[in-house]
């Protein structure tokens, strides 16, 4: 993503319930702030199985030609939704046949993100259960993928985000990111790179912290130059990095992950974390591939 004008639209994959609109929320935003068109889309699915009842069921057409109505109507809702929102935004809609998987990793294909909702009570569900979209959607990727919770979420004065840190590539392509939207929203930027030493290296701590240490002002260095409005601040901590992210991040802007990696160092692990995070994060969270 560039702060420049990008032509790239801002894709956000559309809840057809009408009182979630968080996702739509952010997604109209960031398009406005990067002056990028929004290009919303609602997955219809297709007429299978899973019809229930005694009553005969509907012809193939029939069915269809409900879901397209159906379909019809939440992208109508949406595109007003954003109108009134933010009045001058370029908006495209797209009512495709197919999984949503599917359809929205095609349409990441020249997107600058691509953004999900989660319902915050049903997170678990939404991220991990029968029907996942997010884990799968950001599998396959090649732009930041963004899943932002319902309802609300309370930040907090001065605004700031939060980038995990971990040396792999998939961590590098996230500070970009990271500062790119700090900068975009004249907030802090926190960075962590999270080393858990785990049960056989308690005792062995100076030297790998110091590396540490070294690693994450290396990374920040070269990055900061280019974005020298962005208040940093950067520390190496000892913990789980799911739960030192997403405590670290209870009141940001937003979390910035890499979707998957290794850093130099034992326990510096990024790639589950991707997915941690989504299940426990209550903010926006930013997973960026290694583009």
């Amino acid at each position: 993503m560039s702060r420049t004008v990008d032509r790239r639209p801002i894709v956000v994959g559309l809840d057809p319930e009408p009182g979630h609109r968080m996702a739509l929320a952010w997604a109209s935003d960031e398009a406005a702030r990067r002056r990028s068109p929004l290009r919303l889309v609602h997955a219809e699915g297709v007429p299978t199985r899973g019809y229930r009842g005694r009553e005969v069921p509907p012809s193939w057409e029939e069915w269809n030609e409900a879901l397209h109505k159906a379909g019809q109507q939440v992208l109508e809702g949406a595109a007003v939704f954003v109108a009134a929102r933010q009045p001058q935004l370029e908006v495209d809609v797209l009512l495709a046949e197919g999984d949503t998987v599917w359809v929205l990793r095609e349409q990441s294909r020249g997107a600058a993100a691509v953004v999900l909702g989660s319902r915050h009570l049903s997170r678990r569900q939404e991220v991990f259960g029968s029907h996942p979209v997010a884990l799968p959607v950001m599998a396959h990727t090649r732009c930041p993928v963004v899943v932002v919770p319902e309802p609300e979420h309370i930040t907090q004065e001065p605004a700031y985000f939060v980038v995990g840190v971990d040396g792999s590539e998939h961590s590098a392509a996230a500070v970009d990111v990271a500062f790119e939207e700090a900068a975009l929203r004249a907030a802090e930027l926190r960075a962590l790179l999270v080393w858990d030493p785990g049960p056989f290296r308690i005792f062995d701590k100076y030297e790998p912290q110091q590396e540490c240490r070294r690693l994450l002002s290396e990374i920040m260095a070269g990055r900061h130059g280019r974005f020298p409005q962005v208040d940093l601040r950067h520390e190496v901590v000892l913990g789980h990095p799911v739960k030192v992210l997403t405590d670290a991040s209870a009141h940001a802007l937003g979390l910035v992950v890499g979707t998957r990696g290794r850093g130099g160092f034992a326990g510096m692990l990024l790639g589950s974390v991707s997915h941690g995070v989504l299940h426990h994060a209550t903010c926006p969270v930013i997973a960026c591939p290694d583009t």
